[in-house]
């Protein structure tokens, strides 16, 4: 699923909302020990975005990159936007930034995903974040993932994912390290109880 699938999407799947949490066995190295929130699902396919990988760069590298900000002046940014999280989104368009955010801020570009979280892909909410503005909570990603049409069911069937609901605070924690751990806390299991072969929870 694309991005522009994303924006023209009619019915929502059953994964839409779901958190999928890679089993021990998973050999895509691009998704090993990963918790991926699952934006869209249709029969379209499916999309998401990796919420516990950082990325090697911080916000003021962003706002270089997007000659935002002139790395011949002092940079000053609002508490808030000095340690904004960028994390890696997937393997898809991986030189692409999208914010996940809370919906107390809203564009033209924002995408509604959910009752509370919404997703600009525009630099209008870059430029918001770093002058203070911007919405209360949220995270960049670059590049995202993305399933095709059943072969996110297929993965799921054949023991790649463990599936929950999603948990609105995990997404935006800033804390990725143990985010993992945390996500099958909340299913009550924990990683030493899985393994490749282990059924569904």
């Amino acid at each position: 699923m694309s991005l522009s699938t994303l924006k023209n999407r009619r019915e929502r799947g059953f994964f839409d909302g779901q958190f999928l949490i890679a089993m021990p066995g998973m050999e895509d190295s691009n998704f090993f020990r990963t918790v991926i929130y699952i934006c869209a699902h249709s029969e379209a396919g499916a999309m998401g975005f990796i919420i516990n990988r950082p990325q090697n760069l911080t916000f003021t590298d962003v706002l270089l990159h997007l000659e935002m900000v002139n790395d011949q002046e002092p940079i000053v940014l609002p508490e808030h936007a000095r340690d904004f999280p960028i994390q890696t989104g997937g393997p898809v368009e991986s030189g692409r930034g999208f914010v996940l955010h809370s919906d107390d801020y809203i564009s033209d570009s924002s995408i509604p995903i959910s009752d509370d979280i919404c997703l600009t892909a525009t630099l209008d909410i870059v430029r918001a974040i770093s002058k203070g503005g911007g919405p209360k909570r949220a995270t960049m990603m670059l590049g995202y993932s993305s399933w095709g049409a059943g072969q996110l069911e297929m993965e799921v069937a054949s023991n790649g994912w463990l599936t929950c609901a999603a948990n609105e605070a995990l997404i935006f924690d800033r804390n990725l390290d143990d985010k993992y751990e945390r996500a099958l806390a909340g299913m009550g299991i924990t990683a030493a109880m899985l393994s490749a072969e282990a059924g569904h929870a």
